[in-house]
Formats: C-alpha cells, structure tokens, sequence
C-alpha cells in the first residue's frame, strides 16, 4: 500500500487535529488535499496549514492514496456515493466516524482497504489514544504500514469493530464531561485570590496525583473516594450520576451501527 498522497474529506476539527499531530512529528507527504465546504473553515485550516490544498470538490481528496472520511454519520453516505467513482481500488479509505460498519462502506467503494479509526484529541500532542480495525482482507504487512502513520498520533491499536462506538464515548468523548468543570475550579481559584497561572498549576497536579491515587494504589475506587470527608457537592451526585446515564448511554445508543 502507498501512502505518499493524502486527502480529506472534511476539514474540520478532526482533521486540523492530525495535520497538526503529523507537523509536531514533522512527517511530510508528496501532497495533502482537503475538501471542506464551508469556505470559513477551509481558509482558516489553509492559514493554519499553507502546505494543503483546498479543494473544490469531495472527489480530489477521493483520488489519493490514503482518504480520511472526517465527515458526520448522517452525511456519511452520501459522500461514498460522490466519490465512489474515483477512489481507486488500491487506496486506503479512513473513516473517522461512528456507527457506519466497514462492510457497508465497501459496498460502497472499489476499494477493500477500509480502516475505522475513533480518534481522540490528544493525538494533537501526539499523545493519542487511538482504537481501530481494518477490513479482512488488509494483510498484516498492510496494517503495519498503516500503523507506522497512525503511531504518529500517539497510541494505536486494534480491536474488534463492535468495540468502536463504545472507544467513542468512553474515551474520545470523555475529556469532555470534566474539561468545563476543571475550567470552572479555575474561576473559582481565581475568585479565592489566586493568579490564573497558580490555579492551573494547583489543579493539574493535583488531577494528575489524584487519577495516580485511584487507578495505581491499592485501595479500591470506595476507599479512595472515602479519603476525603468533606464533599461540597455530594448532594448533588445521583443527579449527575443520572445525567451520566442518560445522556452517555443514551447517545452510545443512537451512534451504534
């Protein structure tokens, strides 16, 4: 499999996140086309990345050598049907979307080299926590190839398609429950006196101390929540609890294939 050529079908945040991750680790590619309708987007991913080009169709990105689909499940469709006509049977096709199986998108396309990938945001630090599984018939020197650009983006690894959507929201999505409430502590530091770069320092570590403390000590998750006895929201935890639930499971529910 070739991979000198790459192409993007969508140029929103997923694919600003590996451009940048393929920066950090300076990997160069012969070319990097993307295709993103809204032309806000395209022009400040274009400043972002003068080496791309932005294109004016779906189809230029679908002729290269490795495609990354960064589009929406409810577009997802749709776009298989623009640029079946042009993929080539030898390219590898990347989706980075939930809930669309590989067997469907090689229905689809002339090509079998299918890859699903559940991408996380700290790939954009090379720091990534990346599941993904590959069509049947892709070799083991063909997924080895791939995982050499994968690794790029930090951590990657290969599981059972069925695991996807659950990798989406438990861990893709679940820096999202607490990022706005480790935002929130440093308002609150602020309000107490405390100068932002102070705040930032005083939560992280003890973030980072505290996540050592529940999955690397000895005591289980009961006994370690019991080490501090005053909990200022404690009231409020079955209601957030339910919230988890509902909205988590209940989302995991609608994104499965």
């Amino acid at each position: 499999m070739r991979t000198s050529t790459l192409g993007f079908i969508g140029g929103g945040r997923i694919t600003k996140i590996f451009l940048q991750a393929f920066r950090k680790k300076s990997i160069a590619f012969d070319s990097t086309v993307v295709y993103e309708p809204n032309k806000q987007v395209a022009s400040a991913l274009l400043a972002q990345f003068p080496d791309i080009t932005i294109a004016d169709s779906p189809k230029e990105p679908a002729r290269k050598e490795l495609i990354f689909l960064a589009v929406h499940p409810p577009v997802m469709m749709e776009t298989l049907t623009n640029i079946k006509e042009v993929v080539d049977p030898e390219s590898v096709v990347i989706s980075l979307a939930p809930k669309f199986a590989i067997e469907i998108m090689a229905g689809q396309l002339p090509t079998k080299n299918i890859v699903r990938m559940i991408p996380n945001a700290t790939s954009c630090i090379n720091k990534g926590y990346n599941p993904v599984c590959f069509h049947n018939s892709i070799s083991d020197d063909g997924k080895e190839n791939l995982f050499k650009i994968f690794r790029k983006l930090g951590q990657t690894f290969e599981v059972e398609e069925s695991m996807l959507e659950g990798y989406a929201m438990i861990s893709a999505m679940l820096p999202t429950y607490f990022w706005f409430q480790w935002k929130k502590m440093e308002e609150i530091a602020g309000k107490m006196g405390f100068e932002e770069a102070e705040a930032r320092k005083v939560i992280s570590n003890t973030l980072k101390k505290s996540m050592k403390l529940y999955y690397k000590s000895t005591l289980t998750p009961e006994e370690v929540m019991d080490l501090i006895p005053v909990k200022p929201i404690g009231e409020h935890e079955d209601q957030i609890r339910e919230i988890f639930d509902n909205k988590i499971l209940g989302l995991y529910q609608k994104i499965k294939p």
